[in-house]
């Protein structure tokens, strides 16, 4: 077996990971960044970074607008921790080389759902995700004391005498590489390709928070899901995301011939996710055909502003100027994770979370729009700042030698029936037949697979845990609703409805 020691290795190269490398210097980092460190969700990101940057916005507007869309949980304490440095964090991407979209001098601010003014920068118009991952990217290759192993992915934390002492990592010809670390940061993305239809990349299985979870680290919020309503309907896997700005600049969700959104919510078209998630799954699930209506944006100048939306409507032969665009809802960010503080740091010694899945408190049970990508930047650099200012531990990290793998296979049967499983029973609807229903045949397929099988193992048993967050919490709360109980809890508001009955 192949081993190697560094003083930090970061498990994922999007924007959170890349942004604790870059801060952890001079500490020696070592980026798993498996298949192509391009290839992340940091890069299929179309909305943009949210900041209260406008003279007429502040931090208390933007925190108050955070809290509202989190239904009555969250931390505020952490918000304002987060959003405080807003500032901060676009001056860090700016030195970086991002090039934020700018307007007569000052930035171009765009208006998403859930916000009460407009304050999303956009770069490169609606691919601010890819404008900010290339940035750091190319300044993350260029650092000397960063270095990038693409030909590995992790499987399993490894334990050391003094808490986590880095990683198992497999290669694509099944050999496993022991990677030692003083301190090991997982920044591995969502849970969106748990589900069979996700705008989430290829990679966002859930596999850090897999890992994490059976070392015994302390999660919250696992069965809050959000989904994102206007992903393009197509046969592509991830489905191509149709930014949440194009409702700000006036596009409308129709099904039936007819605008729905102004019955359900006075906010309409940008009332909050999940609201607009349920409309459009439920209108499905009756067999309405729901599309986007952006024929007046893309007739007129204003459909500059989404190159990546146009792009992928002529890609599948739409014209959005002639023709309103299909839509579905689909699985697009979670806002459970690792329990960590503001520096990242999460509740076992040597191991660190940052991006979407570690659990802050800042998104609660649904998340505001284009918040995640600040979350990312800042608590990344924090955390990066903070193991560097650490004194050095030799965690004397040891291999289990029970722990066998093999190459994860994405053609299995078993992992198509999870898929499947996930996008009907902890979809934007729940209730508890489905989700026991769908837990009975997940702990079949787990007891069916071969131990080698350990990648689909871990993801079965992410699968298991999420849905029995969702059956132990009877209320409906912000991404989670259940049709069963569709009344929120209001005796446990505030930050501990994450951490409750979940926790």
């Amino acid at each position: 077996m192949d081993r190697c020691a560094t003083d930090i290795v970061i498990v994922g190269a999007g924007a959170a990971g890349l942004c604790a490398a870059l801060s952890a210097a001079p500490r020696r980092v070592l980026l798993l960044a498996p298949g192509e460190a391009e290839a992340s969700c940091t890069e299929l990101a179309k909305g943009g970074i949210a900041a209260p940057v406008a003279a007429e916005d502040s931090v208390a507007l933007h925190v108050a607008d955070t809290i509202r869309a989190a239904d009555h949980s969250g931390s505020e304490r952490i918000a304002g921790v987060i959003i405080g440095t807003a500032a901060e964090a676009i001056e860090f991407l700016e030195r970086a080389g991002v090039r934020f979209d700018g307007l007569h001098g000052g930035w171009d601010l765009h208006r998403e759902a859930g916000h009460g003014l407009a304050r999303i920068l956009h770069a490169d118009g609606d691919r601010t995700g890819a404008a900010i991952h290339r940035a750091l990217l190319a300044r993350a290759r260029a650092s000397e004391h960063i270095e990038f192993r693409e030909d590995a992915t992790a499987v399993s934390l490894l334990h050391g005498d003094r808490g986590i002492g880095g990683v198992l990592a497999l290669r694509a010809n099944g050999a496993l590489v022991r990677v030692h670390a003083a301190e090991t940061v997982l920044a591995t993305g969502g849970v969106g390709q748990l589900f069979a239809a996700t705008t989430n990349a290829h990679g966002a299985a859930g596999d850090g928070l897999a890992m994490a979870i059976a070392r015994g680290a302390r999660v919250a919020g696992l069965e809050f899901v959000q989904f994102h309503p206007t992903a393009l309907r197509c046969e592509l896997d991830p489905l191509p995301l149709l930014t949440e700005a194009l409702r700000g600049a006036g596009a409308a969700l129709i099904a039936m011939g007819r605008r729905f959104m102004p019955e359900i919510d006075a906010r309409g078209d940008l009332a909050p996710r999940d609201i607009v998630a349920r409309a459009v799954w439920e209108r499905q699930q009756h067999g309405a055909q729901v599309v986007l209506d952006a024929r007046a944006i893309f007739a007129s100048r204003l459909g500059e502003a989404f190159p990546a939306a146009l792009a992928a409507c002529l890609a599948q032969g739409i014209d959005p100027a002639v023709t309103p665009i299909p839509v579905t809802c689909a699985a697009h960010f979670h806002m459970g994770g690792i329990v960590v503080d503001e520096q990242g740091r999460t509740s076992i010694p040597g191991l660190w979370a940052a991006g979407e899945v570690a659990y802050t408190g800042l998104h609660g049970a649904n998340r505001l729009a284009s918040n995640s990508l600040l979350e990312a930047v800042v608590i990344g650099n924090a955390a990066g700042r903070a193991i560097a200012a650490e004194s050095y531990r030799d965690r004397r990290s040891r291999f289990d030698a029970d722990i066998s793998a093999a190459p994860f296979d994405a053609r299995q049967s078993e992992w198509r029936h999870l898929r499947r499983l996930m996008w009907h029973a902890m979809g934007p609807v729940r209730d508890a037949l489905e989700l026991k229903r769908a837990l009975s045949e997940l702990n079949c397929l787990t007891t069916d697979l071969p131990p080698q099988q350990l990648i689909l193992r871990q993801r079965l048993t992410l699968a298991a845990a999420m849905i029995g967050a969702a059956l132990r919490r009877e209320e409906s709360r912000g991404a989670h609703w259940r049709s069963d109980f569709s009344q929120r809890n209001r005796r446990i508001d505030g930050e501990r409805a994450l951490f409750s009955p979940a926790a």
